[in-house]
């Protein structure tokens, strides 16, 4: 038991941790894992991923999504987004979607994490943060998935790329675009070719 204390004092409240963290601070890991599980010290979140309970006024809090998907990948080089973010743009997105999208180097896939889905997209290259620009970029890039109007979508986002800084948009399409994007968005840069319906 004096080990499983030793081993409790390492883990704070709200950590998300691997498996392979915890074998720095036991030499029977799994032995404890079931222990501590057992007594609700722990909650698995996914196969090798465990979250200790933070408790708060209203309860038991969820794990930091941040921290959650640190921990899975094992890295800090990721985006974490989701659809909601577009309607950020005022383009006529308004639609709300349960949707966890994390852009990575590593993980391709949905995974189940602590109950939550996370859509992993392995992608070369994405922002540290989600820039308008990105944001629009990227909208277009999955527009195929959106429940809004296409067309009147498309239109809209038009209208805005044209009131964006050009350079920084350019940056973005070039970077993150998709071919089929890059060819939507290439009117924002021979303005006198867009069609923008009223």
């Amino acid at each position: 038991m004096k080990k499983l204390r030793e081993l409790k004092r390492h883990l704070k409240q709200g950590g998300v941790y691997r498996r392979a963290d915890l074998v720095q601070w036991t030499s029977a890991v799994d032995r404890h894992l079931a222990m501590l599980l057992k007594e609700g010290f722990l909650e698995k979140l996914s196969t090798g991923l465990y979250y200790v309970p933070k408790e708060t006024v209203f309860g038991s809090a969820p794990p930091d999504e941040v921290a959650l998907v640190r921990a899975f990948l094992k890295e800090d080089d990721f985006l974490l987004t989701t659809p909601n973010a577009y309607n950020s743009l005022g383009v006529g997105t308004t639609q709300l979607y349960n949707r966890r999208v994390v852009y990575n180097h590593k993980r391709h896939g949905e995974f189940n994490l602590g109950g939550r889905s996370y859509f992993f997209h392995a992608k070369h290259r994405f922002p540290r943060k989600a820039t308008q620009e990105f944001l629009l970029v990227d909208l277009v890039n999955n527009l195929d998935t959106l429940a809004e109007d296409k067309e009147e979508l498309l239109n809209n986002v038009l209208k805005k790329a044209m009131t964006m800084n050009s350079k920084q948009l350019k940056q973005a399409i070039s970077a993150y675009g998709n071919m089929k994007t890059k060819s939507l968005l290439s009117p924002v840069f021979n303005k006198q070719n867009v069609v923008v319906h009223a």
